[in-house]
């Protein structure tokens, strides 16, 4: 299975600048996408970055700094057919027209999208995930947004803008492709507040973790809650 791994490459993980330079915000968001890569290649499914700039990693990397939705739409249908004259401007330039290969290929070969910022996924959960029946397998992530698709309906498109988690229930709904939900602690923590900081402490023990403890941060659990602290 083919698994696109949207990566932010310019001025990533913002919301982290309380805790994280940008040199540093932009170091430990590569690090996140290399554990994800990671752990989606020992699922033996096949790993692609989109990223919005040029990365360097052990894995393809495809270039579009377009928005989320309208790049992952493009790969989802191959890249729309350019012959086809009832499509409008907008929709060959968002990807959201299929060609019938495009069609049969996605029903025979499905295609799943996997956030980068999935530092606490493993190849155990992942492979359950890509392995889950449904023409949309969805990993909702908290507070209504998607971490994690698998798609397998030739007509089903992305809307990551808002609370895309009901978007893509309502847009599976319209087109009558039947849904399952992924339940997954692993799959629904996404890395963006410095208080998600202490899961991947707590929960992993790849690249992420390693840069985390080199920086100087720690779990801390004072005052009977838990968070994390950092070392100067």
């Amino acid at each position: 299975m083919d698994v696109l791994v949207p990566y932010a490459a310019t001025r990533p993980k913002t919301r982290l600048a309380e805790v994280l330079n940008s040199a540093e915000r932009e170091s430990f968001s590569r690090a996140m996408l290399a554990d994800v890569v990671d752990a989606v290649a020992e699922t033996g499914a096949e790993p692609t970055v989109l990223a919005t700039a040029p990365v360097e990693l052990d894995a393809p990397v495809v270039v579009d700094d377009r928005p989320l939705s309208a790049a992952v739409n493009d790969r989802l249908t191959a890249t729309s057919d350019p012959t086809d004259h009832d499509a409008t401007d907008d929709e060959r330039r968002d990807g959201d027209v299929a060609t019938e290969a495009t069609r049969r290929r996605r029903e025979d070969d499905p295609t799943a999208i996997v956030m980068s910022d999935l530092a606490v996924a493993t190849p155990r959960v992942l492979s359950r995930f890509l392995e889950s029946s449904g023409d949309l397998v969805v990993a909702p992530g908290r507070g209504g947004g998607t971490n994690a698709l698998v798609v397998r309906h030739p007509d089903f498109y992305v809307d990551y803008h808002g609370a895309s988690y009901l978007d893509h229930l309502r847009i599976a709904r319209s087109i009558g492709a039947t849904v399952r939900e992924f339940d997954s602690m692993r799959l629904s923590t996404d890395v963006d507040e410095p208080n998600d900081l202490v899961e991947v402490l707590l929960h992993t023990n790849g690249r992420a973790r390693d840069w985390l403890l080199d920086a100087g941060f720690d779990v801390d659990s004072r005052d009977g809650r838990v968070g994390v602290q950092r070392e100067r």
